[in-house]
């Protein structure tokens, strides 16, 4: 029951089944001296495919980044636009109050301390509806 399999020697070398492998060190490089060239030119076409594939993986990366400045860029020059729009509605608002108190004082100036009698009665009329309503509650 029992046959082992005897190995013939092209099956026990390795080289000749698997090509050249890398040192066992972990520190290979194509441009070592050991094995036959068309195996050590596969691992240098290897070595060069990978990075070929880091190379595409780097520049899709530096798309993205381009396409995330280039979008703050339109982000900042719109909100600049949008602020210096919001200052002159300011400055304009700011105008028209100044103007509007400017004209209130000229009124208080003509009607002399009466208008002074008026604010007085209406703080007192509004003060006795919110005490009314308070206590209605």
């Amino acid at each position: 029951m029992s046959q082992r399999f005897r190995a013939t020697n092209s099956l026990r070398d390795r080289s000749s089944l698997l090509g050249v492998t890398p040192p066992a060190s972990g520190r290979s490089s194509p441009h070592d001296s050991y094995g036959s060239e068309p195996a050590g030119q596969r691992y240098v076409d290897d070595l060069e495919g990978q990075n070929d594939e880091q190379i595409e993986g780097l520049a899709a990366k530096v798309k993205l980044l381009k396409g995330l400045t280039v979008e703050i860029g339109r982000e900042v020059k719109d909100s600049t636009i949008q602020l210096s729009q919001m200052n002159d509605a300011f400055t304009e608002t700011g105008g028209i109050l100044a103007g509007t108190f400017r004209r209130m004082n000229n009124m208080s100036q003509r009607q002399g301390c009466r208008w002074l009698w008026y604010i007085l009665f209406l703080i007192f009329v509004f003060w006795f509806f919110i005490v009314v309503w308070w206590f209605r509650r």
